[in-house]
């Protein structure tokens, strides 16, 4: 692997516990890359007189075929759901011998979690600040105060 600079664009990586499926990411994609699935469940909170309706993911894709790598998906998610992740050798992108070809490139969200590991950190603000989502969350606990950090869902 080359020597690449810390915060180098690859992969997009989805960290799956930030994300509330708010599609903010698929709506401002310009090229319409991004495919979200969802359903909405209901829960009956303690105390609480009416059940809460929530949005639960059932797919995330990324069609890499299409994807320009501008990144606009990553700055307009709210909830620090999606980072870049340095992998650039990854399923699609092909090789000499004609293996992993475009029919690939469409990643699904287990394999979009996976490369949260690789999300290198940014660089601290503040010395008294709360750890960064890629750091924090990679057990899939969610950041704390962040939608699906109490529920725990995966």
């Amino acid at each position: 692997m080359p020597d690449l600079p810390p915060r180098t664009r690859g992969v997009i990586a989805l960290l799956e516990a930030n994300c509330t499926v708010c599609m903010i990411c698929a709506r401002e994609c310009p090229d319409w890359c991004i495919h979200i699935d969802s359903h909405t469940e209901t829960e009956q909170q303690p105390g609480s007189a009416r059940p809460r309706a929530r949005n639960v993911l059932d797919r995330f894709a990324i069609d890499y075929g299409q994807c320009l790598y501008c990144g606009i998906c990553v700055e307009a998610c709210p909830f620090d759901a999606l980072h870049w992740a340095p992998d650039f050798s990854y399923p699609g992108t092909g090789t000499p011998s004609g293996d992993g070809a475009v029919a690939e490139l469409v990643h699904e969200r287990d394999v979009l979690g996976t490369w949260v590991s690789h999300v290198p950190p940014p660089p601290p603000l503040d010395p008294a600040a709360e750890p960064a989502p890629e750091t924090a969350a990679r057990g899939g606990t969610g950041t704390p105060g962040r939608p699906g950090a109490l529920r725990r869902r995966t």
